[in-house]
């Protein structure tokens, strides 16, 4: 038996193999491909073990070796019958005729990181997550937490393990527990620019120069903003959180700001930005200085 687990979603892919692992019985080889040498391979794919009738292979990063990697083909047809072969691989080259091989003789299950589009489906394994950890989250926790920390799984998961130290699970615990991801936290601050509030808009913004970039700040800014235009200038039947990967929590708080500020002001906002982009190509003054001469702009526009 041949299986290849890939993909660049390491989370699941590393769940994947403990499962196998785990439902396996018999002797478990690890081995590090990048290490392996050919004189190896038929006491690994073809030979029997003292220990055990059946074997579990597992072999870590093969393609790294190009020498062994284009000359697995070869050695597949010849696999012993007792051995079952794991080979990890987060990122094969899918043009080689190793890999076009493989998936005519393995089980290839590929695992692809979970991007905007996948915001339901983090939600809800969110839930089933917690469970597992033997935690209680209703379906409106679950959405709070993947809007404050996005869709990475690692995200997710640790953010649960810290849940399960909390006696009772709210909103509230759930924001004083778990630490916002930046795209959070620069959209309270675009927001906080939105709403005029330009006392809070500077104290948030001393905030994140403590800790983010400005160059990555300004860049969620941006595209905020390209959020926000795509929902002002949307017809009644386009669907702008499919067509633009974005929440749908996100898309219906920008469509209220959408109608508040209407075409108009939402061009003034591109405009503060675009300004601020500008200058800050050319080095005009500190990247901080601009991005708040630009949200401070955008807060007190009519």
């Amino acid at each position: 038996m041949i299986t290849l687990l890939s993909g660049e979603n390491s989370f699941e892919l590393r769940r994947a193999l403990s499962d196998l692992r785990s439902s396996f019985e018999g002797e478990i080889i690890t081995i590090d491909g990048s290490e392996l040498e050919l004189r190896s391979l038929p006491d690994l794919l073809m030979g029997m073990s003292l220990f055990s009738d059946k074997r579990m292979i597992i072999i870590r990063g093969l393609s790294e070796n190009k020498t062994l990697w284009g000359s697995l083909a070869d050695w597949l047809p010849r696999l012993s019958d007792d051995i079952w072969l794991v080979l990890v691989e987060p990122k094969p080259d899918k043009r080689m005729l190793t890999y076009k091989e493989l998936k005519k003789v393995a089980d290839v299950r590929e695992y692809v990181p979970w991007t905007d589009r996948d915001t339901p489906r983090a939600e809800a394994w969110v839930v089933d997550e917690a469970k597992r950890q033997g935690v209680t989250l209703d379906k409106k926790s679950a959405q709070h937490i993947v809007r404050r920390v996005g869709v990475d799984q690692w995200q997710l998961f640790h953010a649960v393990e810290k849940l399960a130290l909390v006696d009772v699970i709210t909103l509230e615990k759930i924001d004083d527990t778990i630490d916002a991801q930046p795209t959070e936290n620069v959209f309270s601050l675009f927001e906080t620019a939105l709403e005029g509030n330009t006392t809070k808009l500077l104290t948030v913004l001393r905030t994140l120069e403590l800790s983010q970039d400005p160059y990555a700040l300004f860049g969620l800014l941006s595209s905020q903003a390209f959020q926000l235009a795509a929902v002002v200038n949307a017809a009644p039947n386009d669907n702008v959180a499919k067509d633009f990967a974005v929440h749908p929590y996100v898309i219906s708080k920008l469509s209220s700001i959408a109608k508040r500020k209407g075409k108009s002001g939402v061009r003034k906002i591109i405009s503060a930005l675009a300004k601020a982009d500008d200058d800050m190509k050319i080095s005009k003054a500190d990247p901080w200085i601009l991005i708040e001469a630009a949200l401070m702009r955008i807060a007190t526009q009519s």
